[in-house]
């Protein structure tokens, strides 16, 4: 088992890529932290995870919640090994439509709160430990009503560079993974209808190498590659799983 008697801490974790990734790691060995928003959600992934996973309600906006939710995993596990920065999430807006109050929300769930996640959890990992974040193919292209997405993106994509840096000389190592169109609820949350959701991903579809959306469980298998000793030499990448997406 590639993660045995670790402790992973993810956010965004009651479906998708986040939910397939606990599984996983479950799979391979690791004590699962799962913190999320929504309180019926959080419960059906913890019978999803064989009640064995640590549920926090926490709102990841909020640094307080997450330092509520680190103190939690401290009290039971007492230290943490992997954390996967995973929790995110937009509306589509065109740039006329864009408001302050627009901006500051994406600005709080795809950036502040991955930044406060590294920071509240880096005190309890140890010299091995890893920290991976989601980023997103929108962070090497333009697509229209997704700016300030992509911008928070590209803002995490940073981090994973500054951080890891910063945390390199405790033997900490910072990486990102990329995820190209997978299929996962996060399309049906941009608020876009049935009928426009599907010609935009007819669209994507054909821009992809593959010529198919990725399914969580490939992402969830990207993740663990970093999470584990597999990847004990790298450090400030971005793993891109897009089936050649944004690669030709």
């Amino acid at each position: 088992m590639k993660l045995n008697n670790k402790v992973a801490f993810i956010t965004g974790g009651t479906s998708g890529i986040g939910l397939e990734t606990a599984k996983l790691f479950q799979a391979e060995g690791a004590h699962v932290v799962l913190v999320g928003s929504n309180a019926d959600r959080l419960a059906a992934a913890g019978k999803e995870l064989n009640g064995k996973a640590l549920l926090v309600r926490a709102d990841i906006r909020k640094a307080a919640d997450i330092e509520r939710a680190v103190e939690q995993t401290r009290a039971k596990h007492g230290h943490i090994d992997v954390v996967f920065a995973n929790a995110g999430g937009t509306t589509v807006a065109p740039l006329e439509a864009v408001t302050e109050e627009y901006v500051a929300e994406n600005l709080a769930v795809n950036f502040t709160g991955t930044f406060f996640t590294i920071q509240k959890t880096a005190p309890l990992l140890a010299k091995g430990g890893s920290i991976i974040v989601t980023t997103s193919f929108l962070n090497t292209i333009g697509y229209p009503g997704l700016s300030i997405l992509a911008a928070t993106k590209a803002a995490t994509r940073s981090l994973v560079r500054t951080l890891g840096a910063e945390l390199a000389p405790r033997g900490i190592r910072v990486n990102a993974v990329s995820p190209g169109a997978i299929s996962t609820p996060f399309y049906s949350k941009i608020g876009l209808s049935d009928a426009v959701l599907s010609e935009v991903a007819s669209s994507i579809t054909q821009k992809i190498g593959l010529k198919r959306f990725g399914e969580p469980l490939e992402l969830a298998k990207s993740v663990l590659f970093l999470a584990s000793d597999d990847s004990s030499y790298t450090t400030g990448a971005e793993l891109v799983v897009d089936a050649g997406l944004t690669q030709f």
